[in-house]
């Protein structure tokens, strides 16, 4: 008889944990986000900015009674932008705080390190801000991705640079991880497209500024452009140091993970020939309608701070949760809810078009290119990259 009692007890925990843990959906009035991403260290700005932007966007759907009459929450745990803190931060969010779905992970090594938590317990992986190929081929089920890949920015930028400065040697300056090596490989792709190679290349070690020996080795190569894949502080320095030394290079090319407020402020003046490629447009853009409305809802909920891509790239992810929720129903479930991001109305995120299916797993499309000059961010080209 206490063996039919034991084995009872054991049927009823395997039971509530796979419903309650391993597939747990939404419980009551409450859907709880979470999100591992970069508080402190030379990341910092990115993770803040980009749960800001999330947050202010949930704060405004709150305040209007929440989806379904369900109001979000966003748990945030700082992870260094270090992926074993990004690892352990997710393992808790899930088995401790029991997150619906993890949200706008910053970074592809934490990204990394996270997605098999996530896929582990079935758990929702969306939104996260990286560029990287693994979140997008082949397709996931659990991830849905806002921006378009880093294949597709630096697509972007070699062909502006071809078209615009009639430019063909061009070096690569990357973090040595998997961010960097991404952002590398998309360069030598859309190089070897038109049967170029890579000038030179070199890189540095993340969170350091250990970019001397990389800096040294692409001047030799004599390159007519620098694309740089890595953190605003290290890019910057480079760039700073490339034209102390000489460097004839014509344009310094940055994508979007940079951070391109924080590496303006770094760069001390010296921005000229300076290129960033965008996820988004500009957040100041007054035709835009997304625009408009995060600039409004943002300076409501953080009236001191400045508007920037980060933040606004947070504000439409958020904004395509929410419209995924509303889609899926008050019988709300992780099955429906995933599933409900594929039959969003193309123009579900206003101001843009989306896709997203099961083999596509990405809303946006579009690679703006951006520099600044005049105290000011200016577009110079809207490139529409699929990936393929």
């Amino acid at each position: 008889m206490k063996k039919y009692y034991f084995v009872s007890l054991t049927l009823i925990g395997i039971f509530i944990w796979f419903y309650l843990i391993k597939d747990r959906d939404t419980v009551g009035r409450r859907i709880v986000l979470g999100q591992s991403c970069a508080l402190s260290g030379p990341a910092a700005q990115l993770g803040r900015q980009m749960m800001k932007g999330a947050t202010a966007w949930f704060s405004f759907i709150n305040s209007q009674g929440g989806v379904h009459g369900r109001t979000i929450h966003l748990i945030t745990y700082d992870d260094f932008y270090e992926p074993d803190y990004a690892r352990k931060n997710t393992i808790e969010l899930i088995t401790q705080q029991h997150v619906f779905a993890i949200f706008g992970e910053v970074g592809t090594p934490t990204a990394k390190t996270a997605l098999p938590e996530a896929q582990k317990y079935n758990v929702p992986f969306l939104m996260p801000f990286t560029g990287a190929e693994f979140l997008r081929n082949p397709p996931n089920g659990l991830i849905v991705n806002l921006r378009n890949s880093y294949y597709a920015e630096t697509q972007a930028l070699v062909e502006y640079l071809r078209l615009t400065y009639h430019i063909d040697k061009i070096a690569v300056f990357y973090q040595n991880d998997s961010y960097g090596k991404a952002g590398r490989e998309g360069v030598r792709r859309a190089l070897e497209k038109r049967g170029l190679e890579i000038a030179a290349e070199g890189r540095y070690r993340r969170n350091t500024l250990s970019y001397r020996n990389a800096l040294q080795t692409i001047k030799l190569s004599e390159p007519e452009a620098v694309v740089l894949i890595g953190a605003y502080k290290p890019c910057a320095e480079f760039i700073k140091s490339a034209k102390k030394s000489g460097m004839n290079a014509t344009v310094f090319c940055n994508i979007s993970f940079v951070g391109s407020n924080d590496l303006i402020q770094a760069l001390e003046g010296q921005t000229e020939n300076v290129l960033i490629s965008q996820a988004v447009p500009l957040p100041w853009e007054n035709k835009n309608k997304a625009s408009q409305e995060y600039r409004k809802i943002y300076k409501a909920c953080y009236p001191d701070d400045p508007y920037g891509f980060v933040s606004f790239e947070g504000f439409l992810a958020a904004k395509l949760v929410v419209k995924a929720l509303e889609k899926a129903g008050q019988d709300l479930n992780r099955k429906s809810f995933m599933k409900a991001f594929e039959q969003l109305d193309r123009k579900a995120l206003a101001g843009f078009e989306i896709t997203i299916t099961p083999v596509d797993r990405q809303a946006l499309e579009r690679v703006f290119i951006t520099n600044y000059s005049d105290g000011n961010f200016q577009q110079l080209e809207e490139v529409w990259v699929t990936n393929d």
